[in-house]
């Protein structure tokens, strides 16, 4: 029955890091600003973390988009420089990894060594996968030599699924204004032209074919951008109309 309100106290902790995680969202931070408060919610969230990092893969290549801490980040660069490490395993394979450094000298003696030298005695890797721009891996780092829970591990899980889902949503939906201002831009483009293409005909009695070269030889011969010589002929010939 003990470890029931422990783990109660834990969802709370993970439930309060996901609200303000959503928070952050909303206000449309850069990416840079939603990864470190990531960072900062992951320790928060999870029992025995002290120092947290993402590991991102971008062309092939590993590094620390966002930390809690500089000795984080220095012992990310231990792992790229070897080339293997629980950050790498993890990014590579979808697996949670989890480890007490007391017993990962054998496996990954570069990282273990720098690690143990910090005062790390713990670490556990998610893998957070976003979409094919984001892939890598949230670490923790824990000073004690509990080596994680497998608690902290299904935790860590939930809390990557939903950090994944959030940033993809947000990327989305950021992707659709982007996608919509263009739409709006071109619109507004096409709608200036063809005004200016409907003056020219009926000024000058051609159609509408020759009313578009016109335009295009003047934007050739001036090296201004069609849309902008055909806003200024409709502002001058606007100007130019009586009152």
């Amino acid at each position: 029955m003990t470890g029931e309100p422990i783990l109660s106290e834990h969802l709370d902790e993970l439930t309060a890091a996901m609200a303000d995680l959503t928070q952050a969202l909303e206000n449309e931070p850069v990416e840079a600003e939603i990864l470190d408060a990531v960072c900062a919610d992951a320790v928060r969230a999870v029992p025995g973390a002290d120092m947290a990092s993402i590991t991102a893969i971008r062309d092939g290549k590993p590094e620390t988009a966002a930390s809690t801490d500089d000795r984080a980040v220095e012992i990310d660069r231990v792992q790229y420089a070897a080339d293997e490490g629980p950050c790498l395993r993890a990014a590579e394979t979808g697996e949670i990894v989890r480890v007490p450094l007391i017993t990962a000298g054998q496996a990954w003696p570069e990282f273990t060594a720098h690690a143990r030298s910090l005062g790390v005695g713990s670490y556990l890797a998610a893998p957070l996968r976003v979409d094919e721009h984001l892939s890598g891996a949230l670490n923790l780092f824990g000073y004690g030599d509990h080596g994680f829970a497998e608690a902290d591990s299904q935790l860590l899980r939930l809390y990557t699924t939903i950090v994944s889902f959030g940033l993809r949503t947000t990327r989305r939906y950021h992707q659709a204004r982007r996608r919509a201002a263009d739409l709006e831009a071109a619109m507004r483009t096409r709608a200036v032209i063809e005004q200016a293409k409907g003056i020219l005909m009926a000024v000058h009695r051609i159609s509408a074919d020759d009313a578009m070269k016109r335009l295009v030889a003047e934007s050739q011969h001036t090296n201004v951008k069609l849309r902008d010589v055909a806003a200024r002929f409709v502002e001058e010939l606007s100007s130019d109309s009586p009152g």
